[in-house]
This record gives structure tokens, C-alpha cells and sequence, in this order.
């Protein structure tokens, strides 16, 4: 199974990179399932019902979020309703929506999602670790259960995204960062089979910071003052991994990031290399 999954999607900037590059690169890479993260997709902060319904029609499968989720409460009905959006599992009973979608592919193949929101430098949730092993558990417990899974773990610390992926190393295909909008260069298959990237990046403009006007944050740095972030404007790009999973497994064979239409990487390869498990070093 091939999975393109892409970072943090920042405002209209972001969508409109996706709905313009994602069908070429969905044939180019022969992509079973495309997944994003759409926490920040409508005006950088939050999601809105009317963006999800945009997203989802422009060819992605399965969209993640974050702690940036409950910004507009017309999503909140989306969330229950909609199973092909996820919201971090680790938010309290009672909270609108699911954190652990399971779906089925043409040709009897099944899949799953697991959204995690990280807790370092974040809210107090319940504890990532604690909730995944008990939803992979109860996962594993029914009939015909998904082999090929995949966590997006929405943190702010490296460290507590690497821990997780150690933690889950062997019972998961992969465990792909998001929330810090920046591509990190630590994508590695780990030794039993769980492919791992710190931070996917984002969908947004990279002439920015984070994908928000970089004067309006660059003044906030200098003067401490409070400032109204609005997202950057220009062309936007697409950053993200390429994922290849043994179906048969879950183990995963490959992962590849991506960075398309980025301006910096006009100047050099836009997508790292594959590699098996005797090579962790894979990607750029």
C-alpha cells in the first residue's frame, strides 16, 4: 500500500497548492490513500465545515487535526458525523468526534488512522502513549483487524514525538509528526518495521513563518506585544512523505518525504530516496 501523507495545511494558500498539485502527484506516485492534516486549513487556525467539504472533494481520503480543531464549532457535528475526519483520540470522553478511523480500500485491503495529540509544551490531555496502546489493544482484540496503520502525533517536543515512535515501534506502520509546520530531515524506517518522520511540514507558503505573515510575527517578537496573526499570501507548496507498506505486515518498506513547489528546493531534489530497514537514513 502507497500512502502520501501531507503536514499541517495553512489557509487558502495551502488548499489551493493541494487542489492544484495533488492529482498529478497522487498518479505520479501511484498513491492507494491520501491523508492530510487539516487543522489550520481555514484562515491558518481551525477548520470549518465548509473547508472540510472543499478538502474532501479535492481528492483527499482521511483528514487529522489537532488542538487547533474546536476554533469553529460548525465542524463540531462534522466530527461525530463524518467518518473520514479524525480529531486527536486523547481529548476527554464527551468530546465531539473520533480519534481512530478504520477504512477500506478496493480489493478487500484495510487500513487505519490513529490521531494523537502530544502533551509537552501542550494542554494536559490523557497521556498519547497510554491511549494509543489501549486503541491499538482493543483494535488488535476484533476480528480481521488492519494491519497497516498509521499515527499522526500532533506535538510541539522532538522528543516526546521520538519517544512515541520507539514506544510504538513494531505495532504501528508508521508515526508521522505534525503541528510545527517545519519538515524535519529524521525520516527512518525503525527496526521493527514502524517507518518514522518527526514533522511532515505543511501545506502553505514558505515565504513566511509557519505560514503566517512573517511582519505580523517578526513585530511580535520584537515589540512582545499582542498582534492579530493572519496567514501569509503568495504561492503556496506542499510538503509531506511518500509511505510504501507491506499489506501482508504493516510493516512499512519505505518513506520518502516531499517537498513540492517549495523555493528552496527548486535548486535541489524535491523528494528523498528509498530505503529498507538495514538503512535508517532515508529522506531529505
Amino acid at each position: 500500500m502507497r500512502i502520501l501523507f501531507f503536514g499541517d495545511i495553512v489557509g487558502k494558500p495551502g488548499r489551493q497548492a493541494l487542489k492544484e498539485l495533488l492529482p498529478a502527484l497522487r498518479r505520479e506516485h501511484a498513491a492507494d490513500v491520501v491523508i492530510a492534516n487539516g487543522e489550520n486549513a481555514s484562515g491558518g487556525i481551525g477548520l470549518t465545515a465548509e473547508t472540510l467539504r472543499e478538502l474532501l472533494g479535492m481528492g483527499i481520503d482521511i483528514l487529522t487535526t489537532g488542538n487547533h480543531v474546536w476554533k469553529h464549532r460548525d465542524l463540531y457535528g462534522a466530527l461525530d458525523k463524518e467518518q473520514r475526519l479524525l480529531r486527536p483520540a486523547n481529548y476527554p470522553a464527551g468530546a465531539p468526534g473520533r480519534g481512530l478511523g478504520v477504512y477500506d480500500l478496493p480489493g478487500g485491503h484495510r487500513f487505519a488512522v490513529l490521531n494523537l495529540c502530544g502533551t509537552t509544551y501542550m494542554d494536559p490531555l490523557d497521556c498519547p502513549f497510554r491511549t494509543a496502546e489501549t486503541l491499538l489493544a482493543r483494535l488488535e482484540a476484533e476480528e480481521g483487524h488492519p494491519l497497516v496503520r498509521l499515527v499522526d502525533f500532533h506535538a510541539e517536543a522532538t522528543s516526546e514525538k521520538k519517544a512515541l515512535g520507539w514506544f510504538l515501534d513494531g505495532r504501528v506502520s508508521a508515526v508521522i509528526g505534525t503541528h510545527t509546520h517545519v519538515q524535519t530531515a529524521d525520516a527512518m524506517l525503525l527496526p521493527g518495521g514502524t517507518a518514522y518522520l518527526t514533522d511532515a511540514g505543511m501545506c502553505g507558503v514558505e515565504a513566511s513563518v509557519l505560514g503566517m505573515d512573517h511582519k505580523v510575527i517578526v513585530d511580535r517578537f520584537l515589540t512582545r506585544l499582542p498582534q492579530r496573526f493572519r496567514p501569509a499570501t503568495g504561492r503556496g507548496s506542499l510538503n509531506g512523505v511518500l509511505l510504501d507498506v507491506d499489506e501482508a505486515t504493516g510493516r512499512a518498506r519505505s518513506i520518502r518525504t516531499l517537498r513540492v513547489g517549495c523555493p528552496a528546493a527548486e535548486l535541489s531534489a524535491v523528494a528523498g530516496g528509498p530505503a529498507d530497514a538495514g538503512d535508517p537514513a532515508v529522506g531529505k
